[in-house]
């Protein structure tokens, strides 16, 4: 899979799974995210190496590795990702892991980003959550409904 048909899958998958913004024991951040995707040589399974830094109510750096399949081009293809993020989350220092999924069955599009569980260190350990995306004009946004257990 090509480094333009990954862009297509990952700009096109951005309904997310909704968190209720009822729940009181959610806290929610949001910002912006600059994004780099890079096509990993000869691989079979469309593996790509992601680099982002966050700006926002989160402050920080993350890695990816993401695997890809199927023709967005035709409206069907998916992706899982594991994402390492390092950064300050409203002031609270630490680091954890997101996992994605992400799928568009003929043109019908789903993509859930949620916190691994365990995965948090530092002030952030206990952290659970979701993130949904949003691209507009060409720019990455967050929004991270996520609760701290204490």
């Amino acid at each position: 899979m090509n480094l333009a048909l990954c862009l297509l899958i990952a700009a096109t998958l951005v309904t997310q799974t909704p968190i209720s913004q009822k729940d009181p024991a959610m806290t929610r951040a949001a910002g912006e995210f600059d994004v780099k995707i890079t096509p990993q040589p000869n691989d079979e399974f469309g593996a790509m190496s992601v680099d982002k830094q966050y700006r926002g109510d989160l402050v920080g750096t993350a890695r990816a590795r993401m695997l890809t399949a199927g023709d967005a081009s035709k409206g069907s293809a998916a992706y899982v990702a594991i994402e390492n993020v390092s950064g300050t989350l409203h002031g609270k220092k630490g680091t954890f892991a997101l996992h994605h999924v992400g799928v568009m069955d003929r043109n019908a599009q789903n993509l859930t980003i949620a916190v691994v569980p365990g995965s948090a260190t530092g002030d952030l350990a206990g952290l659970s959550g979701t993130m949904t995306i949003d691209i507009k004009d060409g720019k990455h946004f967050y929004t991270f409904n996520y609760a701290i257990a204490k």
